[in-house]
């Protein structure tokens, strides 16, 4: 009875690393998206535990999100994107926004993102 060694060729071994390296690839692209999205999320609750957030003017209601923006590098989130309101007693900060990042040559990740937050927080509450 013979004995066959069996295992990875060097082709397969090269298939699997080009299959690995386009998922960190694409990985790579993905996640800056996904953190941007999470500071967004981490502002707005942030900015809802703010004492006087729902005496303040719109005007500055976005000011305030922006700053923790930048504090934060999410720094895709134009202001066009943002949408202050008004609703009873409170403001309600509405978030859509879209990030595009190249991927390879012609072709681009576009993520499509959605926040929003009720901010009741008066003065003293």
């Amino acid at each position: 009875m013979k004995r066959k060694q069996s295992g990875l060729t060097f082709i397969g071994f090269v298939i699997v690393l080009a299959v690995a390296g386009l998922f960190i690839y694409v990985g790579m692209k993905l996640v800056p998206m996904y953190t941007e999205f999470y500071s967004l999320k981490k502002a707005l609750a942030s900015l809802a535990n703010e004492d006087g957030v729902a005496n303040k003017s719109a005007g500055q209601v976005e000011e305030l999100l922006f700053k923790r923006l930048y504090m934060s590098y999410a720094l895709n989130i134009k202001h066009d994107d943002v949408k202050v309101e008004r609703r009873e007693t409170s403001w309600i900060v509405i978030v859509d926004y879209e990030n595009r990042r190249p991927l390879i040559a012609n072709l681009d990740v576009v993520g499509k993102f959605h926040a929003e937050k009720i901010l009741t927080r008066k003065a003293g509450d």
